[in-house]
């Protein structure tokens, strides 16, 4: 719930990692059952924060993709629905965008042009806010994105999900340099299937006696090695491909934003890179997926665009930023 586009009234979240974690990733159909379940209650308990309730809102933002289509229907029929009986405008978010906005939202110094390095489950893509309504990708993976490595790597290392939270736990008493890991290097584009080979070779080269029946390395400390070589190389590579796009278009100002943005190694790599420069991190609750970071890209866009036509459609491969 935000008032004036910027200030946070109010932001409930619903978690499912422990829903989704006995199945080691996200289950689509017991997520969208999980999103029916509780739309209701998390949209009551964000008003209860508003004086006035739902007497008091004058729009409603929702997110429109990309996404799992199951999750984006519940969520577009729901919003819509209350638009209507209410009698207020409703506009469509791209998901990416409301990651972008989530640095906007956290720093009232923050206007843009800025450089955002967009990092998350589904999306490694370096952006430039050229101005509010006009975002261009500079940047993009070729396979996997920083955060599907890393749930990747968590299960080959035998650990928990998600994958970059225990990733990162594991690494805090690793050696980055015992695994040698390749740093993957490619004119605007990220790649970081190299790197999950590479890791599952090491884990196969330790021989199979060193391993668990289900094949990760029996020895806790050999986990954080691996562990932590494998965050080295994905933290350089993002720093490398978003530092090289900086330096080419005089970057002035910097955000680093979306789930893995919660990684310390890569809050702090980007601090230490761009020493110098107003470097924007938003707080790990404005990382993950929520709802704030919707209703300030739906703010904007609802100024600059105005409210969509009666059957907002989902798109659950959408490429827009902005």
């Amino acid at each position: 719930m935000l008032r004036d586009g910027r200030e946070v009234v109010s932001s409930v979240v619903s978690s499912q990692i422990e829903l989704h974690a006995a199945h080691g990733g996200v289950v689509p159909d017991l997520a969208a059952r999980a999103h029916l379940e509780v739309i209701g209650p998390v949209v009551e308990e964000s008003l209860s924060a508003l004086p006035g309730g739902w007497d008091a809102v004058d729009g409603v933002a929702v997110t429109r993709g990309p996404g799992l289509a199951g999750c984006l229907l519940v969520g577009t029929a729901y919003a819509q629905s209350a638009a209507v009986a209410r009698g207020v405008p409703v506009v469509g978010v791209s998901h990416m965008a409301g990651h972008i906005y989530s640095a906007w939202l956290s720093d009232v110094t923050l206007e843009p042009p800025y450089l955002a390095l967009v990092v998350s489950g589904g999306h490694s893509d370096v952006v430039e806010l050229r101005d509010h309504g006009d975002a261009v990708r500079l940047a993009s993976t070729r396979d996997d994105a920083a955060g599907e490595a890393f749930d990747k790597a968590a299960r080959l290392l035998g650990l928990g999900y998600p994958g970059g939270p225990a990733v990162e736990r594991a690494a805090r008493t690793g050696d980055p340099g015992r695994f040698p890991m390749p740093r993957t290097r490619l004119d605007g584009a990220l790649s970081f299937s190299g790197l999950k080979t590479s890791l599952r070779y090491a884990i196969r080269d330790l021989g199979a006696g060193a391993l668990t029946d289900a094949g990760s390395p029996r020895d806790p400390a050999v986990v954080a090695d691996l562990a932590a070589s494998f965050q080295a190389a994905v933290v350089e590579q993002l720093l490398h491909v978003l530092g090289t796009i900086a330096d080419r278009r005089g970057a002035e100002r910097i955000a680093v934003v979306g789930g893995v943005a919660a990684n310390q190694a890569l809050r702090d790599a980007v601090r230490s890179r761009f020493a110098g420069l107003p470097v924007t991190v938003p707080p790990l609750s404005l990382c993950t997926d929520n709802a704030a970071m919707i209703g300030a890209a739906g703010w904007q866009r609802l100024r600059l665009h105005g409210p969509d036509a009666p059957g907002v459609a989902v798109d659950p491969g959408l490429d827009l930023y902005s």
